[in-house]
């Protein structure tokens, strides 16, 4: 499969199967869209009448046989085969999400977890539930020795006590099974302060800290119990915090919805003060909510992240460096062939934990009496559902077999899949085609970032030879 689009000047020609992108000009641009339906001959009576030389035409054909006898275009898909081996193989379990806290100091408008309660009581994990969560994973990770563990909500540090102690106890369990744990947090950073910071810088390989952008987007969505905006409680603790890291191992993570379409303009807002990893996403609401994206809100949207890497480019020009995590793409490897076909594993090597100890397949499902799992003391007990998790792949789903982004999208999320089609094996259709803009608009990014050390011309060719993915992990 070859996808083809132009963006920001550049002609650029994805070969899906392969991970090859090429930067290609106009004339071969216009035969590679031809090459496969149309014989030579054809294609330079084609393109003579478009204005292009004999000659050129000709060298263009060239070039683009080469490349597809060398395997960067026009390649075959050689995974589908992979994954019925990856399927039958051993099950372990890599990551946690923890729900330490059922319960929030905010009231989010779009919260997913209804406040934090999940559709359920307010509570709080105890230490014991949690250590048994840890002695879980340890006797469910075989060989692995890399264990992900992130302290979620709600809101995590209404439990700090909790998070401390659970913290301590796996730095012991590291040595005695020879594990090492990485322990994440997502806060809303209503009770950051500094012994919070201290430990945070410590013990956290990561922090997601909650912020929508704007001071009137943020206290719009994300505003105290009584109705009070929280943007000005949190600012200052996030720059303290963003700033005590290097800039490093941390997000600032917002939602933007219907109501603030021009979303670009929240990242600029982040960027300006300072933080530089930085991730604004959309929001995942049923329509009949008046804050839902919307299909008519997709042209502005997709238009907004062309607007935002446009920025970036002029940003990083004048020495100003942000990430936007939806734009990380590594063209020359990235994650293995299991994790670009499959995704985040949910269900099967990660799973989420209630206070209670009861196992989802991830944090979106828990409450969803149809998807309980098992739980931290009897493990997974309902292997027919983790094994329909384990079949879910790009390869289950037909809306992913004719997409160039299967392998960077992974097939999208499982639960927006379910909360909009009833079925794991489907696809939430606006974030598909949000997804393939970021694509586009990231490997535009690359493109550009090539072009700009020796000052290539943007019409000569550039290769990006990549592939979906190693065969190991």
């Amino acid at each position: 499969m070859v996808h083809q689009y132009r963006n920001n000047g550049y002609n650029i020609v994805m070969d899906v199967n392969s991970g090859a992108v090429h930067v290609v000009d106009d004339v071969a641009y216009d035969v590679i869209a031809m090459y496969e339906k149309h014989d030579p001959q054809e294609i330079v009576s084609a393109l003579e009448r478009r204005g292009y030389s004999v000659k050129e035409i000709k060298e263009a054909l060239a070039e683009t046989e080469r490349m597809k006898e060398e395997g960067s275009l026009f390649s075959e898909d050689i995974y589908e085969e992979y994954m019925d081996h990856f399927k039958s193989g051993q099950t372990v379990v890599k990551a946690l999400c923890l729900h330490i806290a059922h319960d929030c100091n905010l009231a989010c408008r779009y919260c997913f977890a209804g406040e934090g309660e999940y559709q359920g009581d307010r509570s709080l994990m105890s230490y014991e539930v949690g250590k048994q969560a840890l002695d879980f994973l340890i006797q469910n990770s075989g060989n692995r020795r890399n264990l992900e563990v992130d302290f979620f909500g709600g809101e995590p540090l209404m439990n700090f006590r909790v998070v401390k102690d659970l913290v301590a106890y796996g730095r012991e369990q590291e040595k005695l099974y020879n594990k090492k744990f990485r322990f994440t947090l997502t806060t809303n950073g209503v009770l950051l302060n500094d012994e919070v910071m201290e430990f945070v810088n410590r013990e956290m390989g990561n922090v997601v800290l909650s912020i929508d952008g704007r001071p009137q987007v943020h206290d719009k969505m994300r505003p105290f119990r009584n109705g009070r905006g929280s943007y000005d409680f949190i600012i200052d603790k996030f720059k303290k915090l963003a700033d005590s890291r290097d800039q490093k191992n941390y997000y600032v993570r917002g939602t933007f919805t219907h109501e603030n379409l021009d979303f670009s303009e929240d990242v600029k807002h982040l960027a300006d003060l300072g933080f530089e990893q930085i991730s604004v996403e959309p929001v995942v609401s049923l329509p009949d909510e008046p804050y839902a994206i919307k299909e008519e809100d997709l042209p502005i949207l997709k238009e907004e992240y062309d607007k935002l890497a446009r920025l970036i480019l002029d940003y990083r020009k004048k020495g100003k460096w942000f990430n936007f995590f939806h734009f990380m793409i590594d063209l020359s490897g990235g994650p293995c062939v299991a994790k670009r076909l499959s995704g985040c594993g949910s269900g099967t090597e990660y799973l989420a934990v209630t206070p209670w100890g009861d196992l989802y397949p991830c944090h979106q499902f828990v409450g969803e009496k149809d998807f309980l799992i098992g739980n931290v003391w009897d493990g997974v007990m309902n292997t027919k559902l983790r094994d329909e998790f384990k079949a879910c792949n790009v390869y289950a789903k037909d809306k992913c077999r004719d997409c160039f982004a299967r392998f960077y999208c992974s097939g999208g999320c499982a639960a927006n899949s379910y909360k909009f089609h009833g079925s794991i094996n489907d696809a939430y259709d606006i974030g598909c085609e949000l997804e393939r803009k970021r694509v586009e608009c990231a490997i535009m990014i690359k493109a550009a970032e090539a072009d700009e050390p020796d000052g290539t011309d943007a019409s000569e060719q550039a290769d990006y030879a990549g592939s979906p993915g190693s065969l190991t992990e």
